[in-house]
């Protein structure tokens, strides 16, 4: 009888008091999440936590770092410096405050990342869709390339510049990754890291254009490890058409602007009588007709200033 009435009031006691709520000793349960809680990294400018005070709602607040770093709650005196803390180390500074201003004998604080806004990351250039995020977590050179709907075919150039800030220095260093490497894979190192504050710029494929009487005049990409020469350039353009002058003419810009003309004795060149000559991006080969008709500087600085429509529009007129 007695062991029957010992069985009924464990049995009261464990629907009362069920295990999940018993705690050990001196825990408490940790307050609910206020919301987004983002991988913890180090704080910066600009960005918003969320603060919560165990048994005091009336804390509970979203707070945005300020431009100097710090935070400031409207129960203390002074703001706090958060800038490069984790959330945890937010979480011990506010508690101690609070302490210290006799506000609560032994607060429980939680501290979680609501946005992050100090670790932008840009992605210009020749990609499809460029844009700046947050470096959140682990963030690769790829996985930039990849947010930015990676290189347009055709017009990214074979390097990748990437320039970071060295520190509190205030100097910047570029890095260029070579692209062919570093989408193959060969050289894993190449897909370094970003952090924040990289910008990731993707040039465009230099140029040379091709003009007057070839097949298919327009501008061309400079080719990639290969000789770029007045033959290639005539072979990209699917070579000469009938009546052509054997005398072309050569247009290149220099580092202030200065277009020089160069005549090239292009018919010897291709019936192999005399060297090839070497082009470079922004060049203008013109192959005039044969009454030998010449462009003006005005047109040759418009052919290396602009691309796509415009610029075959323009070179098709000189034909």
């Amino acid at each position: 009888m007695q062991s029957t009435t010992l069985v009924l009031f464990l049995a009261v006691l464990a629907t009362v008091f069920p295990a999940s709520a018993q705690q050990p000793d001196g825990v408490r349960p940790a307050p609910p999440d206020l919301g987004a809680n983002l991988p913890a990294q180090p704080i910066g400018p600009e960005d918003l936590i969320a603060l919560q005070v165990y048994d005091a709602p009336e804390f509970t607040r979203s707070v945005r770092v300020s431009a100097d770093g710090s935070i400031r709650l409207p129960m203390l005196k002074n703001s706090i410096r958060v800038q490069g803390l984790l959330p945890k180390d937010i979480e011990t500074l506010i508690a101690e405050a609070l302490q210290r201003e006799k506000i609560f004998v032994d607060p429980f604080v939680s501290v979680s990342v609501l946005e992050y806004h100090s670790r932008p990351i840009s992605v210009s250039g020749a990609v499809k869709s460029p844009l700046i995020f947050q470096a959140i977590g682990s963030v690769t050179l790829i996985d930039a390339l990849g947010k930015a709907g990676g290189l347009v075919p055709d017009q990214a150039g074979p390097e990748i510049l990437v320039t970071k800030p060295n520190g509190d220095t205030g100097t910047l260093s570029i890095q260029r990754i070579p692209v062919k490497t570093l989408m193959s894979g060969a050289e894993p190192e190449l897909n370094i890291k970003l952090t924040g504050g990289e910008e990731v710029r993707v040039p465009d494929v230099g140029r040379i254009v091709v003009a007057g009487s070839v097949t298919r005049p327009g501008p061309y990409p400079v080719l990639d490890g290969a000789a770029n020469t007045v033959i290639t350039a005539i072979a990209q353009a699917q070579g000469t058409v009938q009546y052509y002058s054997h005398t072309a003419y050569l247009y290149r810009p220099d580092d202030k602007g200065t277009i020089h003309e160069l005549k090239i004795p292009l018919g010897d060149i291709l019936q192999r009588k005399k060297p090839d000559i070497t082009l470079q991006a922004k060049d203008v080969l013109f192959v005039p007709d044969s009454s030998g008709r010449r462009i003006t500087d005005r047109l040759v600085t418009a052919m290396t200033g602009i691309g796509g429509g415009a610029a075959l529009a323009l070179i098709y007129v000189l034909r």
